[in-house]
């Protein structure tokens, strides 16, 4: 006579629950050789985004987001839980890209420039080649001074709340609703020929940048 089928474990049958990541950083800090790697997983598509979209250029975007998580690997100790793991995540990839964006001494563009632009309806040149819409405003972001730029990437385009964004800059959220109404109002001449354009509720959707005036 068959054997009745034995009964699932306990173990099988209630699996373990995902860990967090503030429990992942902390198994990384006791020395799982496993853990760090689960939370890059998790997190870096958005970290590769907010750095593509802060400079605007793949391999510098690459470079940045590769710095920032060996950063973060090596300083894991220095995370305090006073925020999530994401922000302060995002904190350093953001540092990262400012890091270069300054070595690089990106100057901005001036108003007048901007003004000309607008004047002349050309958009800014999209140095990666594509004419998509949302290529356009990464490319017209780098206009902007550094500290604007971040402001926008992170409440525009990644749907940061202000207050949040602002723990991640580290400054005042009066500060970063400032930097983005700055932002803002030098965008909106430059990606003015895109009111018209029947993907403008797409940019707007998916992108968060919104064409104001003033």
């Amino acid at each position: 006579m068959n054997s009745p089928p034995e009964n699932p474990s306990e173990a099988d049958q209630n699996p373990r629950p995902e860990r967090s990541d503030a429990e992942l950083l902390t198994s990384h800090i006791n020395g799982d050789p496993h853990a760090f790697s689960e939370i890059v997983k998790r997190h870096r598509d958005r970290m590769w985004a907010v750095a593509l979209r802060t400079l605007g250029d793949p391999d510098e975007a690459a470079d940045a987001v590769q710095d920032a998580f060996v950063s973060a690997y090596r300083k894991a100790e220095s995370f305090r839980g006073e925020a999530a793991v994401t922000t302060w995540l995002h904190r350093i990839v953001v540092n990262a890209c400012l890091d270069r964006m300054r070595r690089k001494s990106v100057r901005p563009v001036a108003d007048d420039e901007l003004i000309e632009a607008a004047e002349r309806d050309t958009p800014m040149p999209d140095h990666t080649g594509e004419r998509e819409v949302s290529m356009e405003v990464t490319a017209a972001l780098r206009v902007l001074p550094t500290d604007q730029r971040a402001a926008l990437v992170l409440v525009d385009m990644m749907g940061y709340s202000v207050e949040d964004a602002a723990q991640v800059l580290q400054v005042p959220s009066g500060t970063v609703k400032s930097r983005c109404a700055r932002g803002r109002a030098k965008l909106a001449p430059i990606l003015s020929h895109l009111r018209n354009r029947s993907d403008l509720s797409r940019v707007s959707s998916a992108k968060g940048v919104e064409l104001r005036d003033g």
